[in-house]
């Protein structure tokens, strides 16, 4: 016992002289002028105030071009920074073929409170070592990013060519944002579990990357991403039956061809599968947010035709 209280005694002299050393004062300076704690420091400029007034005053949406390779979940990746000149013509554009095809159909409120709170835009796309490509990102239904901004083209704009600029455009932008939006909807309401049963034993996981949209359409799905899971198969029905509207969607069905797939699906099969998920769309968006789906449908695609 006198062992252990000299030890223990020992042990307090070596810690009090540690704590002396360690509560030796320092000057830290001016607190007042701490490099950061201000926020961000660069002065703004007229694409400041066009978004202030046009997206986060009416939509409570900030919107953050300047590059911070942070904001993106991969660090390591090389991506390039937005061009300032293509943001005012994108967020235009992200107003007119999504923002206010909602707000006329579900209402402002609505709209506010589900919308993204930040679009984070990068000039290029993330290329995966898998072969695909990342056009965006969603986090917690607060954030999305927009990635490959730098191409983007609509009518109207300098150099813009209908054969190339309009899929991209679609793709990269808008299909996107509808397909992350889609996403906040259902995590908030999440669809009826019945839709999972309607392409059971069908998905492909993570090989998704291996088809195409045509061999997707052919085993139900309307893409070949929707194929990877359930959530995404929802919310790529989502995105396509808004862009493509009710006629260009149903164009896609009608045109999967005969045959019967490796999985043993059938155009007859494929075709009803796509159906009852239109349906089923339709109802949660009726009975989940008491929205007119197909009147949104319609507005939604009447902005793409203007656009492209």
């Amino acid at each position: 016992m006198k062992r252990l209280s000299g030890l223990f005694f020992s042990c307090l002299l070596l810690i009090a002289s540690v704590v002396m050393i360690s509560c030796k004062k320092e000057e830290i300076g001016n607190v007042d002028n701490i490099p950061g704690l201000g926020g961000d420091d660069w002065a703004k400029t007229p694409v400041d105030d066009w978004i202030f007034t046009n997206i986060t005053t009416p939509y409570n949406i900030a919107v953050k071009y300047k590059w911070d390779q942070f904001e993106f979940d991969n660090v390591i990746k090389t991506l390039v920074p937005a061009d300032e000149a293509q943001v005012i013509p994108l967020l235009t554009s992200i107003d007119k073929g999504w923002a206010k095809p909602y707000v006329e159909e579900a209402g402002k409120v609505f709209f506010n409170k589900y919308s993204p709170k930040l679009f984070v835009l990068s000039g290029s796309v993330e290329y995966n070592l898998d072969g695909s490509v990342t056009g965006g990102q969603a986090e917690g239904g607060r954030k999305i990013v927009m990635m490959g901004i730098n191409r983007f083209k609509i009518k109207g704009m300098s150099g813009y060519s209908a054969a190339t600029d309009s899929v991209y455009a679609k793709f990269f932008i808008f299909h996107v944002i509808q397909h992350e939006f889609g996403h906040i909807l259902h995590q908030n309401k999440n669809y009826p579990q019945e839709y999972k049963t309607i392409s059971a034993g069908k998905y492909y996981g993570a090989n998704w990357i291996n088809y195409n949209d045509r061999d997707a359409q052919r085993d139900g799905f309307i893409s070949a991403y929707s194929a990877s899971n359930f959530d995404d198969d929802f919310v790529e029905m989502i995105a396509v039956m808004l862009m493509e509207g009710k006629d260009g969607f149903d164009k896609i069905i009608n045109s999967i061809p005969e045959g019967t797939t490796a999985k043993g699906t059938t155009r007859a099969q494929a075709q009803a599968a796509l159906r009852q998920k239109e349906a089923m769309i339709v109802a949660y968006y009726k009975n989940s947010w008491s929205i007119d789906f197909y009147a949104l449908q319609k507005k939604t695609r009447a902005a793409m035709v203007s656009m492209f």
